[in-house]
């Protein structure tokens, strides 16, 4: 935070210039995420660039201003987390975040609403070291966070509560050829960006991430034409929809299971 950036909220270096707000979050692989909101005509818009003083290359940028406050947020988190996860960006030079935090934690892991507005979570955690660590989770995190949790205590934790008995040799089956395809939203991100070429400028994604939409060409006729590629890459947890809309189609990525308005 400097003189030019004074305020930080949720995270967000904020500079307010009369009726509009300019937002910077700065990641440690050299990507910075703008996000300005403009009260006057209440429109926003979002970008990413390489460089953290607005001069660099930029990465993605919203294709149109966002009228509405919460649909701006909303893609403002996504594409902070979609460029969180991308690789140091910085010349040459390596990441200068941390080293991986590892610590015990002390005592029990405290649970509050997120403050955000949106569906989410903070997890505090005390360190033995005294350090403290929050982590905001989104809903679809939490959900998935409390899902593999269980998966340890049943699996794992489960066979570790009981003393070990003398166990003869058990041939362990070989599990390399087993597809288990993408879990989360996150998780089809890559894996439409890595097997079909399909980036984050082609998609749009529900605030819960239920469902995912690509959108534009040559984006949409790739998944029609690959489209029995697509649905073994996606099985079990995801599958396509091809819906048509006025002078164009779209292909939703749904997640199984649930529950879907027509529209």
């Amino acid at each position: 935070m400097n003189d030019v950036w004074p305020e930080v909220v949720s995270g967000w270096e904020l500079a307010r210039h009369g009726h509009v707000e300019n937002y910077r979050k700065r990641l440690a692989n050299k990507v910075t995420v703008f996000a300005t909101w403009d009260a006057e005509p209440g429109t926003g818009t979002v970008e990413a660039r390489v460089e953290s003083f607005g001069m660099g290359r930029t990465l993605t940028r919203s294709r149109k201003d966002f009228r509405d406050k919460k649909a701006f947020w909303t893609a403002a988190h996504c594409v902070v987390e979609i460029a969180a996860n991308l690789p140091s960006l910085g010349a040459g030079q390596e990441s200068p975040a941390d080293s991986v935090l590892f610590d015990t934690v002390a005592g029990n892991v405290a649970v509050e609403p997120g403050s955000s507005g949106a569906p989410d979570a903070e997890l505090t955690f005390t360190l033995l070291s005294g350090r403290t660590v929050t982590l905001v989770l989104s809903d679809d995190q939490a959900f998935d966070l409390t899902r593999r949790i269980d998966g340890l205590d049943k699996h794992v934790w489960s066979e570790q509560r009981h003393e070990p008995e003398a166990s003869a040799h058990v041939e362990v089956p070989d599990v390399t050829e087993v597809h288990a395809g993408p879990d989360t939203g996150h998780d089809v991100v890559t894996l439409l960006d890595g097997r079909f070429g399909i980036t984050e400028d082609h998609l749009m994604a529900h605030v819960d991430w239920s469902a995912l939409i690509v959108v534009g060409e040559p984006a949409v006729t790739t998944l029609i034409n690959r489209a029995e590629e697509v649905e073994a890459a996606l099985h079990p947890r995801w599958y396509p929809v091809v819906v048509d809309r006025p002078g164009e189609q779209w292909v939703v990525l749904r997640r199984t299971g649930l529950v879907y308005g027509v529209g």
